[in-house]
Order: C-alpha cells, then sequence, then structure tokens
C-alpha cells in the first residue's frame, strides 16, 4: 500500500529503551528492515514463534522479509489457544531458542496474536537473562494493546497471566491488512479492548472509535481507502494512548490510583479474567470478556453513585457495537465471584477495581467499597443483558 498509509509511534521509555510502532497495511514486508533497525548490525539469527494458523497466512512473508536482511531464520508453531499460554509450553520455546542458537544480541519475532505475543515475549524474557522480542500482532487486539508496553505472562492453574515478567519489545509491526482475514469473533474481541481504552482514559478516543464502529455497522464506508486510511489512524491513536500511558507508568506502580496509573488499564480486566478462568479458557475471546467485564465494571461504578446513567448507556451502546458477545447468562455467580477473588490484581488480600467516574476517566476503588450484594447485583445485570 502507499506511503501515506504507514504511521509512526514512539514508545518513549528511559535509558534509551524507547521504540517505534510502526501502523500501516502492508507494514509486513518491511519486518526485515525494521527489525535490522531495531537490533542492530551485529544480531545474525532471528527465531520466529508462530502459530500455524497465522504461520501459513503471512509466515513466508515474514521470513522472506526477514532474510533479506541477512538474518538466518529459524520458526517455531505453538499450539492455538489461550489454554496452551502455560510453563509447559515456554518450556518448549526455550528450548527452540536454544536449539536455534540464539544469542544475546540475536532477537524472537512474534508473529500472531495475544497468546504468541505473550508467550513469545515472556521466553525472550528468560533465554539468557533476556533477548530482544519484536512483535507482529495479527490480530485487532493484540494490536491495539496486547503487543505494546511490554507486559508478558502465562497462565497457571491458580489463575491468568500469574507467571509474567516485563520485557519491553525492540519495535512492533502492525500490518493491518491482516485484519481482513479475522473471523468475526475476533474482530469484536479487538474491538471491545478499544473501546476500553477511550472509556479508561481518553474520551475523545472513545468517541473516534465509537463514530468508526458505527460506520461498520450501517457499511457506510463504502470508499475503501478512505476506511483503510481511518482504520490505520485510529489504530495508531489507540497505540499512541496506550504509549502514553506506559511511558508514565512502565511498571504498574502498585501505589498509583490515579488516572494516569497504568493500573487503568484494567478496567474490565477483573471480572474478564474471572470469567475466562471459570469457563477453562474455552468459551471467551480475552476481548469478549473484557466487553463483559466492562459492563460489569459500569455496573457497580453507576450503582455506587460513581457514573452517570446516560454514561453507562454510551458505554453499553459502545460494546454493542463492537460485536456479538457469547452468551453469559448461564454461568454458576458464585464460581465468578470465587474466580474473582484470585485475581492476580489483588492488594493487601483484597480485589480492587478499576470503575469510571465519566467515560474517559477511571479511579481505583479499594474493594471494600463494593459491598457483596451489589457486586452480585451488577454481575447479574452485566452478564445476563
Amino acid at each position: 500500500m502507499g506511503e501515506t498509509l504507514l504511521r509512526r509511534v514512539r514508545v518513549a521509555l528511559g535509558a534509551g529503551r524507547g521504540y517505534d510502532i510502526r501502523v500501516g497495511a502492508g507494514a509486513l514486508s518491511r519486518l526485515g528492515e525494521t527489525t535490522r533497525r531495531a537490533v542492530g548490525s551485529e544480531a545474525r539469527r532471528v527465531a520466529v514463534i508462530s502459530n500455524s494458523r497465522v504461520f501459513k497466512l503471512y509466515g513466508a512473508r515474514a521470513v522472506a522479509s526477514l532474510r533479506s536482511r541477512d538474518f538466518v531464520v529459524t520458526r517455531w508453531l505453538m499450539p492455538d489457544g489461550e489454554r496452551h499460554k502455560t510453563l509447559r509450553t515456554a518450556e518448549r520455546a526455550l528450548a527452540f531458542l536454544s536449539e536455534s542458537e540464539i544469542e544475546r544480541g540475536d532477537a524472537v519475532v512474534a508473529l500472531g496474536g495475544g497468546v504468541v505475543g505473550d508467550l513469545a515475549g515472556f521466553a525472550a524474557a528468560l533465554h539468557l537473562r533476556g533477548v530482544h522480542v519484536v512483535q507482529v500482532p495479527t490480530t485487532l487486539l493484540a494490536q491495539v494493546d496486547a503487543s505494546v508496553g511490554g507486559k508478558t505472562a502465562v497462565n497457571t492453574a491458580s489463575g491468568k497471566n500469574l507467571v509474567g515478567v516485563f520485557h519491553q519489545p525492540r519495535a512492533v509491526v502492525i500490518d493491518t491488512d491482516t485484519l481482513a482475514t479475522l473471523p468475526t469473533r475476533e474482530l469484536t474481541a479487538g474491538w471491545c479492548e478499544a473501546v476500553k481504552q477511550g472509556a479508561c482514559g481518553d474520551r475523545r478516543l472513545f468517541a473516534r472509535t465509537k463514530a468508526f464502529l458505527e460506520e461498520e455497522v450501517r457499511a457506510q464506508a463504502d470508499d475503501e481507502g478512505r476506511r483503510q486510511r481511518r482504520l490505520v489512524e485510529l489504530i495508531a491513536a489507540q497505540c499512541a494512548f496506550k504509549a502514553r500511558i506506559v511511558a508514565g507508568d512502565e511498571r504498574e506502580d502498585v501505589g498509583r490510583t490515579d488516572a494516569r496509573s497504568r493500573r487503568v488499564l484494567n478496567f474490565g480486566h477483573t471480572v474478564a479474567h474471572a470469567l475466562e478462568a471459570a469457563t477453562v479458557y474455552r468459551r471467551f475471546r480475552h476481548g469478549e470478556a473484557v466487553g463483559y467485564g466492562m459492563l460489569a465494571a459500569g455496573e457497580i461504578s453507576f450503582r455506587l453513585g460513581m457514573l452517570a446513567r446516560t454514561e453507562l448507556e454510551s458505554l453499553r451502546e459502545a460494546v454493542r457495537l463492537a460485536g456479538r458477545l457469547p452468551r453469559a447468562d448461564d454461568l454458576d455467580l458464585k464460581l465468578v465471584g470465587r474466580a474473582i477473588r484470585t485475581d492476580k490484581k489483588r492488594r493487601g488480600g483484597r480485589t480492587h477495581w478499576v470503575l469510571l467516574e465519566r467515560v474517559g476517566r477511571a479511579r481505583v476503588v479499594d474493594g471494600r467499597e463494593v459491598p457483596a450484594s451489589l457486586l452480585r447485583a451488577s454481575l447479574d445485570s452485566a452478564l445476563r443483558r
């Protein structure tokens, strides 16, 4: 695609650790160039971690681009699905990196969605105490959120993302052409995450995302070139928002509760992680669970008197525009409640909620301020809508 469709977003971190996010249609063809610029001339090898579905679509293009910049490329395909994001899978990935003779100056390329990005980033952080990683997200959710910010983790029997490490990428390459091959549910999951980012921290981004989704629903974008430009600009804006939050609170300071804390990005995630755990990661895509989590957090905010009804209705409408969510009205609320109590964001033995004062402004609230009866009523309302 044309040069006008390529956007650059800078993640400004201290001590020369900042990196670029490249967003555009056809950006994958420049993966080799971007990786070489990011990791330097001394790097010899690149290990690509992906899954069979994604690699079949984009692997050849990625490998060819990397080889064009004189990288020796090996690849390993992990099983597909959240339930495979485990320590056992990470151990297999680490064995692959050793067998591929990846050295400290070499790099891992994560080609895939959020599960691949998390697992590959986690393995890269552990191998030789840390090697470079380049994130190449191919799902909308990973493009607007998971690939940016350096959070990597795996799941355990106790819950989601309980074992992990901060390991910032050297670059992020976002090719919006990959969205054309996504199933509808993956797009819904990604748009839920995009709605979340605007809702928790940027009212204008929320309105912009909602307007784009309204056009998508009404199929008004008959000019495909215009639609592609708006899509690239919107994803770049989502990344820029995330980059600002990460730059100001890279490691999610547990003492911060302000609106610029990285903790606000967990809006909707307390219930989302509980829903995923309660269904053994088999019913919901992560973003779909976040959709329900936002509805529940919005209900709690409203019932506590923090959020106006008009703001709650705006949030509900945005989640509806993101797409149809799987049913949740048959879930055992006691089971969901128990999963909430094991969430990794607990502090001092208590759940801490990210709630809304208004769309675009979130606040971290101590769980003691959310009575059990109010939580049950909010969950019932959100999951049975």
